[in-house]
């Protein structure tokens, strides 16, 4: 390896280094408060269409991608604009990290739902319960470089995922409210969490 070489791989290790011990100020309140709200609207929506979502999975499901692919959007372009102006120069590395904290949770959470529909379709119905458990994983992976209470949005999703496996395990039925509420609620909480915390004296280093 050349000087250069070394030297480029010696900054990029320092950048990483930095943004890992820095607070993470990407997650708008507004934004993720928006993609509960897109939850909510998702919900409401299958419950007054979708007469029963057990019978027509790939409705629901399709439906839950679209509101999932739409809350990405928001929350990206927001984070985008949030760390081009908190953290400059250590924009690019803040999102690799929050990439890397969530991804494993959120490919996890994808082949979980291959592998359910390809070899185990009458399992699906614990689809909604298993990624709440995803989603709180992910949350607490993240926990370092966010604000700590964040940890309380976690421990929702955490429980609320065991929760609805146990009323969804009753009837192995698919339901808009099992599957909309939670997230709802999850997001709106950590948007309440993310607009009262300082992110300065509240933020893990």
């Amino acid at each position: 390896m050349s000087d250069l070489d070394k030297a480029l791989a010696d900054i990029i290790a320092i950048r990483s280094q930095l943004a890992a011990g820095t607070a993470f100020r990407g997650y708008g309140p507004a934004a993720v408060a928006a993609t509960g709200v897109v939850a909510l609207v998702a919900t409401i929506l299958q419950f007054c269409w979708l007469d029963d979502p057990s019978r027509d999975p790939i409705a629901f499901f399709a439906g839950w991608a679209v509101a999932a692919v739409l809350s990405a959007v928001v929350i990206w372009t927001e984070m985008w604009a949030r760390l081009r102006r908190h953290h400059s120069g250590l924009a690019d590395a803040m999102i690799h990290q929050a990439i890397e904290q969530f991804l494993p949770a959120g490919v996890a959470g994808v082949l979980l739902a291959a592998m359910l529909w390809k070899f185990a379709p009458e399992a699906l119905w614990m689809l909604p319960g298993l990624w709440q458990v995803l989603v709180s994983l992910g949350i607490f992976a993240s926990v370092r470089s966010l604000p700590r209470t964040v940890a309380l949005a976690g421990a929702w999703y955490f429980v609320a995922g065991f929760a609805v496996l146990i009323l969804a395990s009753q009837s192995h039925g698919l339901s808009p409210w099992t599957m909309g509420l939670p997230f709802a609620v999850g997001q709106s909480l950590m948007a309440a969490i993310l607009y009262f915390a300082s992110g300065e004296t509240d933020a893990g280093r």
